[in-house]
């Protein structure tokens, strides 16, 4: 098994390739050793003492070393973790099964409440989010969470490699916002929740 490695805009994180399926569906953050408990594989990352947040996705598995840690020293402890895992088939998730099917953690606590009224403004946003957004994100070891619209504003959480990137607010002001305001012409702005 050979695990492909690439840069990312925050260049703090780097993007694992294990060149096959990581989560059968959705995503998942780990921005703890705490919630990393949940999976067997995030813990490990995490045991190095040289993370500070692990993301899994579709294909890929994005890892943030902390402030100070030298990538050529820690890359070779995290491609040996990815390799072993992987190749042993272990399961993604404590008390699951190697599908790396989960439930996610609830956090619905973080919505902005809406008013249904906008049910319709909502759904275009959302279908910008999955179709253009989300995989742009992804590219760059990443994703993007919908936490809501409300009078006029959407607001949104960047995950993975694309927390903390430098370029994160010209993600979301430059980048996400000019896209929604030129199809969806009721968003005035986009901000980060």
């Amino acid at each position: 098994m050979f695990i492909e490695t690439e840069t990312t805009p925050n260049p703090a994180s780097l993007k694992f390739l294990p060149g096959r399926e990581v989560m059968t569906g959705g995503t998942r953050e780990f921005a703890t050793p705490e919630a990393a408990e949940a999976s067997p594989l995030a813990q490990a990352i995490f045991d190095t003492g040289e993370v500070v947040n692990v993301f899994f996705g579709g294909d890929f598995v994005s890892v943030t070393a902390a402030p100070g840690v030298n990538w050529s020293d820690l890359k070779p402890q995290v491609v040996a973790i990815l390799l072993d895992h992987f190749v042993s088939e272990a399961p993604l998730f404590a008390g699951g099964d190697a599908s790396g099917i989960a439930v996610p953690a609830d956090d619905t606590a973080l919505m902005v409440e809406e008013d249904p009224a906008d049910a319709d403004i909502v759904s275009q946003i959302n279908e910008l989010l999955e179709s253009r957004v989300r995989p742009a994100v992804a590219g760059d070891g990443g994703d993007i969470a919908y936490r809501g619209f409300k009078d006029g504003i959407v607001y949104l959480t960047l995950q993975g490699a694309c927390s903390g990137c430098p370029s994160s607010t010209a993600t979301l002001k430059h980048g996400i916002e000019g896209l929604l305001k030129h199809y969806v012409p009721e968003v005035v702005e986009v901000r980060a929740a």
